[in-house]
């Protein structure tokens, strides 16, 4: 028996849904279960075979038990690593299934659970939740070489840019793009859930390009670029050109807020002592401005736009002012334009650290400054309680990657195997909802332990526990510049890693904390200029 499955938004009738059911199930008949079967089974082994994990065995044959009697003993002590492979691979599984160019003109992202929802009142609304969740289910997409998988949230966004230009022009009399922070499958760009500490927040188009600028970065696909990444970034931009206002000298948002969190008003306001949201000169807004104006520059150059370019000239005066970050009194990077008294020290979001990730100022290789201050916020709201839902746990485990924290990323993997996942592997918001999230931001997490390529460098095993997971084999996983890399190390170091150029360019290489390497056998002085289709092996001097 063939069942097919469809929603009656795509169709202007009821009769051209029904024919459209009738077309797919004859179709399938016609074929008959085996054909398609063996054609499902190609077509997902086509992305999925790309890159593989293997990061050694389990000890007392943990791996032969049933995968719900290895999830209650990961939550009563962690000891199976071929369970952390297998959410590896469920969460690219996950990805395939469930997000894919289609036949049709339009093809929707995964929300909040995927596409895997039973009742017609789904929690958070199945809508697509845009403060982090829907980007966090597109991290993997890149890194875990199934780039694809991410364009029908470029769908989403296609659907939603008319809207958008109507809510930024009716709502603030701007041009260009913006959204608050959800849409649905209709591209609904307005505030939504009448909640303080989300709704008024001008920020989600600024995160939804990311994706855009980090697709090309990661593809060097100049027709997307040129077609679809450049004019919609461009849009974006012009609405923060109108948005933001002069204050204490510098272009600021407001009124804005970081997702979602709060603080207490201070001493010398109304209303002094209570719990409030909105603000403006909001520092995570700041962080998303700069990655827009920056790409713009960045791409308008890679078009060979002319640096007269009226765009380009706009950007750069644009960059030179913005509020540079600030570090506050006992260290931290500083998450409002005040510091404030915290009104949730361990608050699940980590906005203000967008810039370490899925951003780049705050890396360590970028300003040690930032890096360490970046740290001293995420511990802080760790030891609040912060990692309170299975995709805040595994927002933990991206970040602490990022800082080359090893022990600390390890941790974050072992707290989320004793808390979250359901014995089906699937990630939940706090034991029980579930909320696909947190399975693609643990693949994600895992992925940048093994390789990060953000910081104009690929880096290879920046943050893998070596006492943990003392040797390992990934293969396929993609890094920024089209370079696919296979890592290998082993007796607790790196052994080798062989790198395929897709499409030439500038290949800059770290390996751990910095130890000398050779690239074909060559003392490794600076980056290599990459043939397209060359091979290059990586050995430790």
């Amino acid at each position: 028996m063939f069942v097919d499955i469809e929603t009656n938004y795509r169709y202007p009738s009821q009769n051209d849904l029904e024919a459209e059911i009738d077309r797919k199930l004859t179709a399938a008949a016609s074929q008959g279960f085996e054909k398609v079967r063996g054609d499902a089974l190609a077509d997902s082994t086509a992305l999925l075979e790309r890159a593989s994990l293997d990061l050694g065995k389990s000890p007392d044959g943990l791996a032969d038990l049933p995968t719900n009697e290895r999830v209650d003993k990961a939550r009563l002590g962690y000891k199976d690593i071929q369970l952390t492979t297998l959410v590896w691979n469920y969460a690219r599984h996950l990805q395939v299934a469930g997000s894919r160019n289609t036949e049709a003109d339009i093809d929707m992202p995964l929300n909040l659970q995927g596409v895997w929802n039973n009742v017609t009142s789904p929690p958070w609304g199945g809508k697509y939740t845009i403060n982090i969740n829907i980007e966090m289910n597109y991290w993997s997409t890149m890194t875990t070489n199934i780039i694809e998988t991410q364009e029908p949230l470029f769908d989403l966004m296609k659907v939603a840019h008319s809207r958008g230009a109507s809510m930024a022009k009716r709502m603030y009399n701007c041009s260009g793009v913006m959204y608050h922070h959800n849409l649905d499958v209709w591209g609904d760009a307005g505030p939504t859930d009448a909640y303080e500490s989300s709704t008024m927040w001008p920020m989600g188009a600024a995160w939804l390009v990311q994706h855009m600028i980090e697709h090309y970065r990661f593809t060097g696909d100049k027709e997307f670029l040129a077609n679809t990444a450049y004019p919609y970034l461009l849009d974006v931009a012009a609405f923060y050109h109108c948005y933001t206002f002069d204050y204490e000298g510098f272009l600021v948002t407001g009124p804005s807020l970081s997702p979602e969190n709060t603080y207490a008003i201070p001493k010398g306001y109304p209303s002094t002592g209570q719990q409030a949201a909105m603000d403006i000169n909001v520092p995570m807004d700041d962080q998303l401005m700069t990655d827009i104006f920056r790409a713009v520059i960045e791409f308008a150059k890679a078009l060979g736009k002319s640096r007269c370019d009226p765009d380009v000239r706009a950007a750069k005066a644009f960059l030179k002012r913005i509020r540079p970050t600030q570090i506050g009194s006992w260290g931290q990077i500083m998450e409002w334009r005040d510091e404030y008294d915290e009104t949730d020290v361990g608050h699940r979001h980590l906005s203000p650290l967008y810039a370490l990730h899925p951003s780049v100022d705050f890396s360590p290789l970028k300003n040690k400054t930032l890096a360490d201050a970046a740290g001293v916020l995420l511990d802080h709201r760790l030891a609040g309680g912060s990692g309170s839902t299975g995709w805040s746990c595994t927002w933990f485990i991206n970040m602490y990657a990022r800082l080359f924290r090893s022990a600390d990323a390890w941790a974050m993997i072992v707290k989320w195997f004793g808390e979250y996942p359901t014995h089906n592997l699937w990630n939940t918001n706090g034991g029980t909802t579930f909320q696909i999230d947190g399975n693609f931001g643990f693949a994600s997490g895992l992925t940048e332990m093994i390789l990060q390529s953000h910081a104009g460098v690929i880096h290879l095993l920046p943050a893998i526990p070596f006492n943990a997971i003392p040797a390992g084999v990934a293969k396929g996983l993609l890094a920024r510049g089209n370079f696919e890399v296979d890592i290998e190390w082993a007796d607790g170091k790196f052994d080798s890693a062989t790198i395929t150029s897709n499409i030439g360019g500038e290949l800059a290489l770290r390996v751990e904390d910095g130890r000398d390497i050779t690239v074909d056998d060559k003392a490794y002085e600076g980056p290599v200029q990459a043939v397209k289709g060359a091979k290059y092996v990586v050995k430790l001097a």
